[in-house]
């Protein structure tokens, strides 16, 4: 299946991660060929994809905010819970998960795998049903860090069964009173934090599945933050708790 990505920052960032297969670049006739054009022409070429220079008008049927260019690419490759644990023991890093139960708006989770990635978490984990899936859309609400990181689709009770044989501690997050504040929790070791949906948190069998629920402390008048906000603030205290662990490198 091909599909279109487009934007300059998620176009320039699916060609660095060469994962996908590319079909044609589109450019709007009279772009100015400079900056992040300029690097995208020049990976395009060291990669012999045909690129076409076409009307400005010809672009709005391929996607919202491209800015010009589109890259005609095959589908999403999702990769393995084996694959994501791999990195995590090929840097010699305890695993670092985020795992996102249902997450319906592709805003939220191109939000949260641009926060994973940049941290440097290894992998995310998606439900197979009922979710927001890696679409174009994500691609470009993630600024292309979905393009980099590793993200697997699975049973989400049952890829947290398989986490926790492997040593790797669940934590759930969700504000409720049986959950512990996230700073008076370990967060050193092979970890994973559950993220729920937006409207309803997590599904009553995956919150079961959790080792441990936790939260984050809140002092104002607001109930809750959003989920993509709670859990970009959740991986930055894990991270910074792991002591920053992988800040010079990337989980590619």
């Amino acid at each position: 299946m091909k599909e279109w990505i487009v934007g300059r920052n998620p176009v320039f960032e699916a060609l660095k991660a060469k994962r996908r297969h590319f079909f044609r670049l589109l450019i709007a006739n009279n772009i100015q060929e400079k900056g992040r054009i300029t690097e995208i022409i020049k990976l395009s070429h060291a990669i012999k994809i045909r690129i076409e220079h076409v009307p400005r008008d010809q672009l709005n049927t391929k996607g919202q905010n491209h800015q010009g260019i589109a890259l005609e690419t095959s589908g999403y490759t999702y990769h393995s819970i084996q694959d994501i644990l791999g990195k995590a023991y090929e840097l010699n890093e305890a695993p670092f998960i985020l795992i996102l139960d249902s997450l319906q708006d592709p805003q939220n989770l191109g939000t949260l795998i641009r926060t994973a990635e940049i941290i440097g978490v290894h992998g995310v984990i998606l439900p197979l049903r009922r979710t927001a899936t890696i679409t174009p859309a994500v691609v470009s609400s993630s600024s292309g860090a979905s393009e980099h990181i590793m993200i697997s689709q699975a049973n989400l009770s049952q890829m947290i069964s398989y986490l926790q044989e492997q040593e790797v501690w669940v934590l759930g997050l969700e504000d409720s009173t049986d959950a512990q504040e996230l700073m008076e929790i370990n967060l050193t070791g092979p970890l994973a934090i559950v993220v729920g949906s937006e409207g309803t948190g997590m599904r009553s069998l995956v919150r079961k599945s959790c080792d441990q629920l936790t939260k984050l402390p809140m002092r104002g008048q607001i109930e809750s933050l959003n989920a993509a906000v709670a859990g970009s603030i959740a991986l930055y205290i894990a991270w910074q708790v792991r002591g920053f662990t992988g800040k010079q490198g990337k989980t590619h």
